[in-house]
């Protein structure tokens, strides 16, 4: 019973003990310092020396090795002493350290064990010093360390199987921590105390010779070093070269290299924060070349050194607002170039296109980047698929098309190493080798949006209104699941009130998610690879889940730093079913029926703003599961590998419309043997069975009158303010001479009792009743906005429909609260230029799919065809088909459609399903596999294809194709027929 107590006392009292921030206290007692809010934000040693200064530190090593003996005494007195509970005790503390104190628990392990072990401490003392003091290096002495003294412990206790396993798991600890945690260590020393610098300097261990073969921290050796060591571990050839860091002696290194005439050195600068997607510098710093004595490569460095002083690279980082860091010096062997250039991975200039622009001469590449000589312009068009790849050329010159052909593809496999940001690229030629002597991103280039994603989740041309709603929607709700995913326990819980901290604690700003290009949504690729990458998945994810394309394997490494965020995630997602039925019958019923019941046009309009604010707090919450339940679902449907067609979606609101509308249709069709399509409402009011068919049909107008052309985009009218596209669509399926033969009846749900459809199956039914309250209450919120308008043109304040539409939600609170004379005076000129610019995207029939820069000039023409007779896309609806294309880029006009028609749309949205009921088959530019078009397509048999790039443009009305489904590949005939 005694041992017992003793267990829970280690068990309780330890982490407790690690947790205590005796550091902070003495740091902030001393200096008035809060160690979190500065470095690294760690409550350590190293961080008390670092900001605190020597008496500070000392202060902290005397604190942290008092812990960690009072540990090993406290499991003494419950258990005999060297047991391995002493061990235990201190895992227990070293936890608490890390999870409660900010601190990896070095200091409490090492005077710990000298209590616990002493002569296993000093084996390891004398080890670490002789390797320090040999080899300089701390990273080599710290993890080396982590594998000696549980080999020692292991050989004098071979018979102790207990203590073996408890200081193999301390170890493992320790080197678990080491790999979460930064250290203050790696700070620039200067920046330091000023009576701890030598200290910091000599315990970093900087004087050991650094390669370019091994992994380097871009924090420590600046960006262009660390890229280039990183393209080398890829595999690509770049000369052999050694760093010297900011404070490191480069006598060790100058002794070593000893350049000569025949092996030149070129000597170059690696600042901190140079070649980063934030700022080039280029030519800002010095390069020196042909570096052939060993006191010139002295000068040379010094030369280099001495120009991150330099007047104009000061006011550089001045104009860009970048932090005063330190220069690293790069030093590689020199290139006997004979062709050499740059390559840019994307044209920087037309800021469009997949064109690789090169430029070349013979000789060194100085020539090229130094504007004195012009050089060769080459433009150049990769095309690969899974078994090809081939270089198409534009441009002549003195160098050979082959090595201009490498040149291309080394661009083009650079950019994709990279997430497809684009490269800035400079190499050399010496007859046998092409070398990469510099790759870093084009900063006018950044960041790259994409409309891939966004074009599903509000499509089409966008109202200021809406986009003022929707953007801080979406954002605030991606950014609160990832904040979730990526800070850790401590911060998930500092954090919790939402106030935007953890973002800035992550170095992410979520408002940047999205943005508007054309007056279209664009959802922010380069954050959110990011994002993806610290999350430990790969930067494609969010088009895996939403698009259903190929997902590449995810850093295990990563993946394991992120498990505790990912399992709150997973949490989450587990939670999903359980969470939405709480707050559907809590919140969004009970709100949705107190909005139906009160009439808008009774409202003032301060009662109208606050059923508006008191509709957004709904729509927050609905946001949140309108993004996670069809991530959910789709996720599911992957791992448990069903098939589309095994899913029942007669939930999802626009599928039970359609179900609903065909079956009207169909019992109309019995009693109008003979009728004509312009008069068919006229012909079913005069019977009375008619005039039952009649009422079916309004019920269906007041139960799916909330669904509109573009489901996310308030300024687009519901069906039941405009019913006519629902009734062309009644009269065409009167007008069928046979059913549908995809349309399945919800009954066959019956057909998924498997355990893992089971699993799918209720994902997929939330994702519908989600997607009903979602577009509910944006119904709700049109219709408020609506009647403050017709409001506000009654008064004069507005002179026609829709202009309310032209005004962000900011304004419209501002003119409700009244006394913004300023706004009132311009409002009528501020919604007309609005006006004017939304006509004017609106007449851009082509947007590109990705946008490089914030940027980006007029669109130019598409170019998405790998031939000149097929057209690629994600196949989404299995089947093969031929016939006539109808271009159709809004709902405006209903054409007659027909089994021989091929619809071609700029995006499907749950407005474009009931056209789906006629047409022979679908191709779209935007979507994927799990897209609205897709899944309508899917349940009513029609073959289609999304992401058809261009497809608006480079398809013309009447124009013969033959579309496959499967593969995603749409066939050109030059057969054309204008219609």
């Amino acid at each position: 019973m005694f041992e017992l107590w003793g267990i829970l006392v280690i068990f309780i009292v330890c982490p407790l003990l690690g947790g205590l921030p005796l550091i902070a206290w003495i740091t902030y007692a001393l200096k008035r310092k809060q160690l979190s809010e500065v470095g690294t934000g760690n409550i350590s040693v190293s961080a008390a020396f670092y900001h605190g200064g020597t008496f500070v530190g000392i202060l902290a090593v005397l604190s942290e090795a008092f812990k960690g003996i009072a540990a090993v005494f406290l499991s003494r007195a419950f258990f005999p002493e060297g047991s391995f509970w002493e061990l235990i005790a201190l895992i227990a503390l070293v936890i608490g350290r890390y999870w409660i104190g900010r601190g990896a628990g070095t200091t409490n392990v090492v005077w710990g064990f000298v209590v616990h072990d002493p002569l296993v401490a000093i084996f390891v003392f004398f080890f670490a010093g002789m390797s320090f003091s040999i080899l300089h290096s701390r990273q080599v002495v710290k993890f080396g360390v982590l594998l000696l003294f549980p080999l020692f412990v292991i050989l004098l206790h071979l018979s102790d199987i207990p203590r073996m396993l408890a200081v193999i798991a301390l170890a493992g600890l320790m080197g678990w921590i080491y790999t979460k945690i930064p250290d203050d260590m790696n700070l620039p020393a200067q920046e330091a105390q000023t009576e701890s610098q030598a200290m910091l300097e000599f315990l970093r261990g900087d004087r050991a010779m650094v390669s370019l073969d091994e992994e380097l921290d871009a924090a420590i050796v600046g960006e262009k070093a660390a890229t280039l060591s990183q393209i080398k571990r890829w595999g690509y050839s770049v000369p052999k070269g050694w760093v010297l860091a900011p404070i490191d002696d480069p006598e060790l290194l100058t002794e070593f290299l000893q350049p000569s005439e025949l092996s030149p050195l070129v000597v170059r600068s690696s600042a901190i924060g140079e070649d980063s997607e934030h700022a080039s510098a280029a030519g800002q710093y010095q390069t020196v070349l042909n570096v052939t004595s060993p006191q010139a490569l002295q000068e040379a460095i010094a030369q280099v050194q001495a120009s991150y002083n330099h007047p104009s690279a000061v006011q550089y980082r001045r104009d860009r607002g970048l932090n005063e860091t330190a220069m690293a010096v790069l030093i590689q062997q020199q290139v006997q170039s004979v062709f050499s250039g740059v390559a840019f991975s994307r044209d920087p200039i037309t800021q469009q296109g997949d064109a690789i622009i090169i430029e070349a001469l013979p000789g060194s590449p100085t020539q090229v980047v130094s504007g004195k000589v012009t050089p060769e312009q080459y433009r150049a068009f990769v095309f690969e698929t899974e078994n090809s790849s081939s270089v198409q050329l534009e441009g002549e010159g003195r160098v050979p098309q082959a090595i201009i052909k490498q040149v291309a593809y080394l661009a083009f496999r650079l950019e994709k190493r990279y997430n497809g940001t684009p490269q800035d690229i400079e190499w050399s030629y010496d007859g046998q080798t092409l070398w990469v002597l510099q790759s870093r991103p084009i900063t006018t280039l950044l960041p790259i949006w994409t409309r891939k994603i966004a074009a599903e989740v509000i499509p089409g041309v966008i109202h200021p209104l809406t986009w003022s709603i929707n953007r801080p929607l979406t954002c605030g709700v991606w950014g609160e699941i990832f904040t979730l995913v990526l800070s850790d326990a401590f911060s998930a819980r500092r954090y919790a009130n939402g106030n935007g901290e953890a973002e800035r604690a992550l170095g992410l700003d979520f408002t940047q998610t999205a943005t508007l290009h054309y007056s279209r949504a664009y959802f922010n690729a380069s954050l959110l690879g990011e994002i993806f990458i610290r999350m430990g998945l790969p930067p494609e994810s969010l088009e895996f889940l939403t698009r259903g394309t190929k997902l590449s394997k995810p850093s295990w490494k990563t993946t394991w730093e992120n498990f505790p965020g990912l399992g709150r995630l997973l949490k989450r997602e587990l939670n999903l079913e359980k969470d939405f039925k709480r707050d559907y019958h809590k919140r969004f019923i009970p709100g949705l029926s107190q909005l139906a019941q009160e009439e808008t046009n009774n409202l003032e309009p301060p009662k109208l703003l606050a059923r508006i604010d008191s509709i957004l707090e709904l729509v927050h919450q609905a946001t949140y599961y309108s993004i996670l339940a069809p991530l959910s679902a789709a996720a599911r449907q992957a791992i448990f590998r069903v098939k589309d067609g095994q899913i029942d979606r007669s939930v999802t609101p626009e599928i039970a419309a359609l179900r609903a509308l065909a079956a009207i249709a169909a019992d109309a069709k019995q009693i109008l043997s003979k009728f004509e399509p312009q008069h068919v409402f006229e012909q079913l009011n005069q019977t009375p069975q008619g005039k039952k068919i009649l009422n079916e049909f309004d019920e269906l107008l007041q139960d799916y009158g909330y669904l509109s052309e573009v489901g996310t985009d308030i300024s687009v009218p519901t069906w039941r303010e405009n019913p006519q596209l629902i009734k062309q669509m009644f009269v065409q399926l009167i007008q069928e001479n046979e059913p549908k033969a995809g349309i399945k009846d919800a009954n066959n749900s019956i057909l998924f009792r498997t355990r893992k459809r089971g699993f799918v199956q209720r994902r997929v039914d939330i994702k519908g009743r989600v997607t009903e309250v979602y577009s509910r209450l944006l119904a709700e919120l049109r219709w408020s906005f609506v009647a403050l308008e017709k409001i506000w043109i009654e008064s004069g304040l507005l002179n026609k429909t829709d202009d309310i539409f032209f005004l962000n939600f900011d304004e419209v609170r501002r003119l409700v609260a009244g006394g913004d004379s300023s706004l009132i005076e311009q409002l009528a000129e501020l919604v007309e230029f609005r006006r004017s610019q939304f006509l004017q995207d609106s007449e851009i029939t082509q947007v590109p799919f990705v946008v490089y820069g914030n940027t980006p000039p007029h669109p130019l023409a598409p170019s998405a065809l790998y031939s000149d007779q097929i057209l690629q896309g994600i196949g989404a609806s299995h089947g093969q088909t031929e016939g006539r294309v109808k271009v159709l880029r809004n709902l405006q006009e209903i054409p007659e459609i027909d089994r021989d028609t091929i619809l071609v749309v700029p995006y499907t949205d749950s407005g474009w399903a009931p056209l789906l009921l006629r047409a022979g088959g679908l191709i779209a530019e935007a979507g994927g596999r799990l897209s609205h078009g897709a899944i309508v397509a899917r349940e009513y048999g029609i073959p289609a294809i999304m992401d058809v790039r261009g497809a608006t443009w480079l398809l013309q009305d009447g124009q013969r194709v033959r579309i496959d489904g499967s593969r995603g590949i749409v066939e050109l005939s030059n057969d054309l027929r204008p219609e």
